[in-house]
């Protein structure tokens, strides 16, 4: 149950009366944004790492300060 040739003309010319031809490019462009980024996600790959070293963790702590009494 594929899509044809002529059913996907007819398609392309009820989004290009629904939207108008200003919109498509802008509409393709942000379809083609949301694959890639969908691509990128499911690959499992995540952008930002924020789990903190253990090293960063043992710098981080609080140190204790003795203040000696006058």
């Amino acid at each position: 149950m594929g899509l044809g040739f002529s059913e996907l003309i007819i398609i392309l010319v009820i989004v290009l009366l629904v939207f108008g031809a200003g919109k498509l490019p802008q509409i393709g462009e942000a379809l083609g944004k949301s694959i890639k980024n969908f691509k990128r996600a499911s690959a499992g790959k995540d952008e930002i790492d924020v789990t903190p070293a253990k090293k960063e963790i043992a710098d981080a702590a609080p140190a204790k300060e003795t203040v000696g009494k006058s």
